[in-house]
């Protein structure tokens, strides 16, 4: 497995809580922060329990990947989170994330958005990797479209690179990470999925969950929310 040299370590027990109401939280996961916790003392802090210091009664609705920041919605209470669920399971939260990636993808002129329909399926000898396969892969779908090309500088990075705009329709584990890494644009910093020098050109995963978009649980209300990517 490649790894960056110097990883990025999450801010200390803080958490950037970006609105709340009675129903749900959205937040700001900084990179290199579990959603969850994971195995071991070691991987105890999380966002989720981070939050749950300061709102007991939040739960999980979704997941972003430990490399990856951005926008997150827990929900405040079991109703709260059924509600939300639903509305993950029926795909009416729309997601929207920035990318640098390696290279520059080549789009359709006449195509504001180009696709990439590839089966995906956990690589259980290699977990957490997951991989594309049309044999029990499933259904997978992103959106993506060119922001702009931009030359690294680096000594070790790619002498070029893109920042993309994405839009997973599905939500399998590592879908983006997975599916760039199969049209030949792997992301900068992913020390999974991308080879060693792309690994190594950033100290973090450039992925950034920057749009989240759902209709409040409550009222209906069109909730519309942004974050930046840091990079």
């Amino acid at each position: 497995m490649n790894a960056p040299s110097t990883p990025i370590q999450p801010p200390a027990a803080d958490v950037t809580v970006l609105y709340a109401d009675d129903a749900l939280l959205v937040l700001d996961k900084p990179a290199g922060l579990l959603s969850v916790p994971g195995r071991g003392p070691e991987n105890a802090d999380c966002l989720s329990t981070r939050v749950q210091r300061l709102y007991p009664e939040a739960r999980i609705v979704h997941r972003l990947d430990m490399g990856t920041s951005g926008l997150v919605v827990m929900a405040r209470g079991a109703e709260m989170q059924a509600a939300l669920n639903q509305r993950f399971a029926q795909r009416t939260v729309h997601k929207t994330y920035e990318a640098l990636v390696a290279g520059i993808p080549a789009t359709s002129p006449t195509k504001k958005w180009a696709s990439i329909r590839l089966p995906l399926r956990v690589d259980w000898p290699n977990r957490p990797r997951s991989h594309v396969t049309f044999q029990g892969g499933k259904p997978s779908h992103t959106l993506w479209t060119t922001i702009e090309v931009l030359d690294r500088g680096a000594a070790n990075a790619p002498t070029v690179c893109s920042r993309l705009r994405l839009r997973p329709i599905t939500g399998r584990s590592h879908q983006l990470r997975v599916h760039l890494m199969a049209i030949g644009h792997p992301i900068l910093g992913d020390e999974l999925y991308a080879p060693h020098t792309i690994a190594q050109a950033s100290p973090r995963l450039m992925l950034h969950a920057c749009q989240l978009a759902f209709a409040h649980p409550v009222n209906g209300k069109a909730m519309d929310f942004h974050l930046p990517a840091p990079f």
